[in-house]
């Protein structure tokens, strides 16, 4: 799945896409953006990218996003292939490349197959999977198709993940369709120079 791209894959399937709302250079930025910029630069993401970029428009609600995803990516309590593989779900629903790209190449660095990670980017249901990728692949999908989870998913998920880890894996689809849905708004590109190919039009 390599397709090496130093610009960055754009952003959405139609006619146009151009980034709406690139990063501004510093000096244009207020006050408030630049302190907000700082913060996410001197924390444990280093840099301005992605969801950061178009949030960068309203610092206060970039900083306590920020904080959020933060909270979920390194230090929550569900597996790294669990959350990895679940990002790669709500990008593909989403349609959103950043999020795909970025987290297609960190679902398998944590160990997950290739060809679940294939089936995904598919738009296909990924067969063969552990117990608890299954049932966290399975639920983030209901969850997105039908904005709540039946009995017998809720209780497969408890199972797996305890009642804690449930209300973290709900929070991380919904914090993840948040910032991808910002990201397709913005035409936020996927990330420049990434080794696995962008999302086609979904179905395909």
């Amino acid at each position: 799945m390599s397709n090496p791209s130093q610009a960055g894959t754009a952003q959405g399937f139609g006619a146009g896409a151009t980034e709406r709302l690139p990063l501004p250079a510093r000096e244009s930025m207020s006050p408030e953006q630049q302190a907000a910029a700082d913060a996410i630069i001197n924390g444990p993401r280093k840099a301005i990218f992605g969801p950061f970029v178009p949030l960068l428009q309203t610092p206060a609600l970039m900083e306590h996003i920020g904080a959020t995803g933060a909270t979920l990516r390194f230090k929550g309590s569900l597996p790294d292939p669990v959350r990895e593989l679940v990002i790669c779900v709500v990008a593909r629903e989403t349609g959103n490349q950043f999020e795909w790209q970025t987290h297609a190449a960190l679902a398998a660095r944590a160990g997950v197959a290739q060809e679940a990670i294939d089936a995904i980017g598919d738009g296909r249901r990924a067969r063969g999977l552990p117990a608890d990728l299954a049932c966290a692949t399975e639920f983030a999908l209901e969850l997105m198709l039908r904005n709540g989870v039946s009995d017998a998913t809720y209780a497969e998920a408890v199972a797996q993940f305890g009642e804690a880890g449930t209300v973290e894996l709900t929070a991380l689809v919904g914090y993840f369709v948040m910032v991808c849905w910002v990201m397709n708004v913005a035409r936020t590109p996927g990330p420049a120079g990434s080794e696995v190919a962008g999302l086609g039009a979904f179905p395909r």
